[in-house]
């Protein structure tokens, strides 16, 4: 009788792998993947670290000089995010063969950019222009007509493709006509969020956009130094000591940052107009510092009796806690969708990062939830004066304001 992991064949005997001995095989092969185990970790962790420095220094600026410089770069960023995008299924042969069809692409790119943006900005566009005439009649009619502008570029754009189906070209034309729509509703959709973000003030784009640069860090260096347990298949080099590390660090990054940024009207105060001007503004009670006197245990060890806490730190830990658990999942999502189609990086825009879209992936899921979260549990639900009159400025004439301000004065006088 043979044993179970035992068979006889002729001449010399075979041995089945237990099934610890085949885990023990699959966890060296994924632990081979590890930073920690990677010969060429340090090269790549310099160029890494020098690419770093430029972006951070670059954002750090661009941030100084406020609201718009910060669209703008919003908007560069999209562009080189679609770019990406579009020629990851892009097929040279193919494209020789359609002339004309990437311009199509980009005319789907930027009429969803003026949607997006002409419906998050339209009321600042007003703010802007109240003082000239003819220029705010000009906005209102562009404000009016926005949405049927849209649709009707939109229509254009649909029958341009169609008057240029070919023949035999036909799976390769609405396969990439499909693909285009994809990501204008991956690039907008969730980009537009960023944007009105940024216009609530910068702090509620800066702090969740910093979060995720921390959770991105730590958890490369805690994995390059303490990796061994791997997290998900669908990235390697991602272990739990990572994981939980870079939670860590950015739960309290996130209490602290808040604190520092909250001191400044220049990232609080939201911006409602189009200029480039200072801000000036009441911080309101989220931002106004309590007070609290520590316990008398602790203030033995340390050189104060109490301190001051801003009410927004505690929702920055709700953010923090986001920006560590489910934000990685985006990277997640895109290094499966690379495994998809066989590639490492989105492109090779950012020496030892990859591409744009690369930086971006959890970037996109944390200001969709910003967005959500300063709109739930931020932004008072009910009316207020402020939202009357810009709805009375944006979709009433001159007339009809003149009308309306004449019985409310009327109203008010009888009372």
């Amino acid at each position: 009788m043979q044993k179970d992991n035992v068979s006889a064949t002729p001449g010399r005997l075979r041995y089945r792998k237990r099934s610890s001995e085949v885990l023990a095989d699959v966890s060296k092969e994924n632990g081979n993947k590890l930073l920690i185990n990677d010969q060429n970790k340090y090269k790549s962790m310099w160029t890494r670290i020098h690419s770093s420095i430029w972006m951070i220094g670059g954002f750090v600026l661009i941030i100084y000089l406020g609201h718009m410089y910060i669209w703008a770069m919003v908007v560069i960023i999209q562009i080189y995010m679609a770019m990406e995008l579009f020629n990851l299924l892009r097929r040279a042969h193919e494209d020789r063969q359609l002339p004309g069809f990437r311009l199509l692409n980009w005319h789907f790119f930027f009429t969803a950019m003026l949607f997006v943006y002409g419906r998050i900005l339209n009321q600042r566009l007003v703010n802007t222009v109240t003082i000239d005439k003819y220029l705010y009649q000009l906005v209102n009619n562009f404000i009016k007509y926005h949405m049927v502008t849209c649709y009707f570029l939109y229509i254009a754009g649909f029958m341009w493709f169609i008057l240029t189906l070919k023949k035999k070209m036909y799976k390769y034309q609405f396969s990439q006509y499909a693909w285009t729509h994809m990501i204008l509703i991956v690039v907008f959709t969730q980009s537009s969020f960023t944007v009105a973000n940024i216009f609530e003030g910068i702090f509620w784009f800066l702090l969740p956009a910093s979060l995720i640069v921390i959770n991105d860090i730590a958890a490369y260096f805690f994995g390059f130094f303490f990796g061994r347990t791997p997290l998900i298949k669908l990235s390697p080099k991602k272990t739990w000591e990572g994981f939980i590390g870079a939670s860590v660090a950015t739960i309290i990054s996130a209490f602290v940052l808040a604190n520092i940024m909250g001191q400044y009207e220049w990232l609080t105060c939201p911006r409602k107009d189009l200029s480039t001007g200072w801000l000036d503004c009441d911080p309101g009670p989220l931002f106004t510092p309590e007070y609290f006197t520590l316990p008398r245990w602790i203030s033995g060890w340390l050189p104060w009796k109490e301190i001051s806490i801003l009410p927004v730190q505690w929702h920055a830990v709700c953010l923090g806690l986001f920006a560590s658990i489910i934000a990685p999942f985006g990277g997640f999502f895109a290094s499966g969708f690379k495994r998809a189609f066989k590639i490492k990086d989105f492109g090779d825009s950012i020496p030892g990062h990859g591409g744009i879209t690369d930086r971006m992936d959890c970037q996109m899921v944390m200001a969709v939830f910003a967005y959500i979260y300063h709109q739930s549990f931020i932004v008072s639900q009910s009316l207020s004066v402020e939202m009357i009159m810009d709805q009375i400025l944006m979709n009433l004439s001159f007339e009809e304001q003149l009308s309306l301000y004449t019985k409310l004065r009327k109203i008010v006088q009888d009372r």
